[in-house]
């Protein structure tokens, strides 16, 4: 109808493929809601999800403090204390996160995830991942913004559109940091026996990189 393309203004391009589809083909053109769903389906989704991300942080934020309220909590005094307690858990870990920052440079710096990826390069290349993404992949298990930088590195070699770039994305996604989380968590809980943690983030992490080469 009318009324809805003036309250959505992102179907305005639709409605001119409709016109120029029916002047070029008459009466052979496709339906008007035909048109619509195959034209507007994907951008009223990404539209829906920028709504969402817009405003989801926000209305967390509201949920807590009206729930705080309404069970008669009072929400400022339970924020101080928890800032001072997260103030002093940073302090605790700040020593672990310094350590891992330090080494991941390390690493980049003096060239071992370069020497890395060539000798993992042919057995990678045999079971369908690239060598190229090796570093990524070793990278993140220690810090996701190091991963970041190496990711932005590959995008600008090979491209955000390559089968790379959409394999680092999607990997990239789908794995943890698991050593950095490893460290920093169990040490602020007082865990010293792991168990079975390490072991299950690990083929975790296979598996996340396996679907990405899959689904790229």
């Amino acid at each position: 109808p009318p009324n809805l393309l003036l309250l959505h203004p992102m179907l305005y391009p639709a409605l001119i493929y409709i016109a120029f589809s029916y002047f070029r083909n008459g009466s052979s053109c496709r339906t008007y809601n035909q048109i619509i769903r195959t034209f507007c389906k994907g951008r009223f989704i990404m539209q829906l999800l920028v709504y969402i991300s817009n405003y989801i942080v926000p209305f967390l934020i509201l949920s807590i403090i009206v729930y705080g309220l309404s069970a008669k909590v009072n929400v400022y005094e339970t924020f101080i204390k928890g800032a001072k307690s997260g103030f002093f858990t940073v302090v605790r870990i700040m020593p672990t996160l310094i350590g891992l920052m330090a080494a991941v440079g390390i690493l980049r710096a003096s060239g071992f995830l370069d020497f890395i990826s060539g000798l993992l390069e042919n057995f990678t290349g045999r079971i369908g991942f690239p060598g190229e993404l090796v570093p990524l992949t070793i990278v993140k298990m220690f810090s996701s913004s190091a991963a970041t930088g190496l990711l932005l590195d590959i995008f600008k070699q090979f491209g955000t559109d390559s089968r790379l770039g959409m394999i680092a994305s999607i990997s990239l996604s789908c794995t943890e940091t698991i050593f950095y989380t490893m460290s920093v968590y169990f040490m602020t809980a007082g865990i010293k026996k792991s168990r079975y943690t390490l072991a299950g983030a690990l083929i975790a992490t296979f598996a996340g990189l396996a679907a990405s080469v899959l689904l790229a």
